[in-house]
């Protein structure tokens, strides 16, 4: 199985299980033997999940800021919704600017670190 194949694949399995998870879930909660409620407040944790899931295998530059972006928004929100360090929306939107910033450096070394697959996938 060649590296776009296996990198395409993957990242169907992770949306497969996402989903399955999500339903699974809902219907728990609809015969009474979950409460979805109660979880709800973690569901920026699936931001990190996709964006770890962007930034592994064979990515392009793209793929990698952007997954990166993710898991940025994704930690940042639960730690707001948990008010973790006393972060609140009002005090810590300052950071998504900081992680911007990251993303838009990291994003031209990765593209120097990947140039081979990224012209590879370019040609199709």
């Amino acid at each position: 199985m060649n590296t776009d194949k296996s990198y395409e694949w993957r990242k169907q399995l992770m949306w497969g299980l996402v989903l399955i998870a999500i339903g699974l879930a809902f219907f728990l909660d609809l015969v009474d033997m979950f409460d979805i409620a109660t979880m709800w407040h973690y569901w920026p944790l699936v931001l990190v999940v996709i964006g770890i899931n962007k930034m592994i295998g064979y990515p392009t530059a793209k793929d990698f800021s952007s997954g990166l972006w993710l898991v940025f928004v994704g930690l940042w929100l639960f730690a707001t919704f948990e008010h973790m360090f006393g972060l609140t929306f009002r005090n810590s939107w300052p950071i998504l600017i900081i992680a911007w910033g990251v993303t838009l450096v990291i994003e031209p070394l990765v593209q120097r670190r990947f140039p081979a697959i990224e012209e590879h996938r370019n040609e199709r």
